[in-house]
């Protein structure tokens, strides 16, 4: 916690409270409100939790209002640009970018991991074909704690650790199975001499007919989508494995938690909504009638990849992921599909059109993965659980440092109470 060094006075009625304010290492200075029901037997009342920090952390900080990620200190366009997924991973998980004999042993560790229980393919077949991969996910993940129970215990160091470095080994190989179930084809198991990002889209793409060989650039923008995903401060799906976790829940659970909670399409479903409306235009000469629609006060359309609640200016992660976007798309061509065609469209006018300036409406990361995602062949079922796997890290993160927080309790947020008062019983013969 920050050091305390000065107050804010709150009255009401004929009391007066005194209340610590803290003050970060970034952002606006923070009240202690946690006496405040104790002292004043009232609280809070904060719909959304937007003016209300549920921890304090060390991970990630965000500055919506100039465009910055950082994580651990470092910038998001510099991790980007010259790390990769892996390398992001330790350092969310341990607070430091690793030494290159450090990061040899962690990528060794996750590498290892990547093979799921055999006996999961069994529980993979009592899902319905068409049933979506994210409804498959919470469910095999959720499932992990009865097949890897000697990592369950969150008391145990080392139980915790082995747990951490599974769920990130293995989230990739259960979302490529969940999409190969999904399609019909066969399971394809992890090879230990590709990358995290390759061995991903092999698991993805391969059969076994044939040979596949990843394609560099693609694998590239596999892994950057990963590192932009990989954390984002305390979003819904985040504080639900936080207070999944404060409860003392084994960590399976806790991330199975996550994937549920990112399903929603106002958070992980957002660059799946935003190729719907690509394909919903459907076409080059229909965009004007949309940008129309987009301006009209008067019509409920909006323009889905556009802005971002947090960020107030341009989404530092959508400007790494346009340079992949171009790549993917100038090496697999957009000159057969629509979508894509709609989608470069788009973008130029919106970064040209000085209503989107105005009202910063720019291409944020969901409007680019979402093509290069559409461009690689995964369907937007998929868009969702690529999230999940490239999210895990940072939710096993945000979990490792809650359970070492000395001032841990269990969640249990307040209401405004609005029901009836207490009413007696009546028998039903009565009523």
């Amino acid at each position: 916690m920050a050091e305390n060094k000065k107050t804010a006075t709150l009255s009401f009625g004929d009391k007066t409270l005194e209340l610590p304010i803290y003050s970060p290492t970034a952002g606006p200075d923070v009240i202690d409100i946690r006496k405040l029901y104790a002292q004043g037997n009232v609280f809070t009342y904060d719909p959304g939790f937007t003016s209300t920090a549920s921890c304090d952390s060390t991970i990630t900080f965000i500055d919506g209002d100039k465009g910055e990620l950082l994580h651990r200190g470092y910038p998001i366009d510099q991790l980007a640009e010259k790390s990769h997924y892996l390398e992001v991973c330790y350092l969310l998980l341990y607070g430091e970018l690793p030494t290159a004999d450090e990061l040899e042993d962690f990528e060794a560790r996750v590498t290892n991991h990547t093979m799921v229980h055999e006996q999961m393919h069994n529980f993979f077949r009592g899902f319905r074909r068409d049933a979506h991969p994210m409804a498959t996910m919470v469910g095999v993940v959720g499932a992990m704690s009865a097949f890897y129970h000697d990592s369950t215990d969150i008391n145990d160091e080392y139980q915790r650790e082995v747990a951490s470095v599974r769920m990130i080994a293995k989230l990739p190989t259960i979302a490529a199975m969940a999409f190969k179930y999904s399609i019909g084809q066969p399971f394809v198991y992890p090879r230990n001499d590709l990358d995290y990002a390759s061995n991903f889209l092999r698991m993805c793409f391969s059969v076994p007919a044939e040979d596949y060989e990843v394609d560099p650039i693609l694998a590239r923008a596999m892994d950057r989508i990963f590192t932009l995903h990989a954390d984002h401060e305390q979003n819904a799906s985040t504080s639900t494995v936080r207070l999944a976790g404060s409860s003392g829940a084994n960590p399976f659970a806790c991330i199975a938690a996550g994937i549920a909670c990112l399903w929603g399409p106002a958070h992980g479903g957002a660059n799946q909504a935003c190729l719907e409306m690509l394909r919903n235009i459907g076409t080059v000469d229909r965009i004007p009638e949309f940008i129309a629609r987009a301006k009209d006060k008067n019509d409920p359309f909006r323009l889905m990849g556009f802005g971002h609640r947090v960020y107030k200016n341009f989404d530092p992660r959508a400007k790494v992921l346009k340079q992949s976007a171009d790549e993917v798309l100038e090496l697999l061509g957009v000159e057969n599909n629509e979508t894509l065609k709609v989608a470069k469209e788009l973008e130029k006018i919106a970064l040209e059109d000085s209503y989107f300036a105005e009202k910063k409406l720019y291409p944020n990361v969901d409007f680019y993965s979402g093509i290069i995602l559409d461009a690689m062949g995964f369907p937007t079922s998929m868009f969702t659980p690529i999230f999940a796997l490239s999210r895990t890290v940072g939710w096993i993160s945000q979990w490792k440092e809650m359970l070492g927080d000395p001032q841990l309790k269990i969640g249990r947020p307040r209401q405004l109470y609005l029901g009836d008062t207490k009413r007696n019983y009546v028998d039903v013969e009565e009523r």
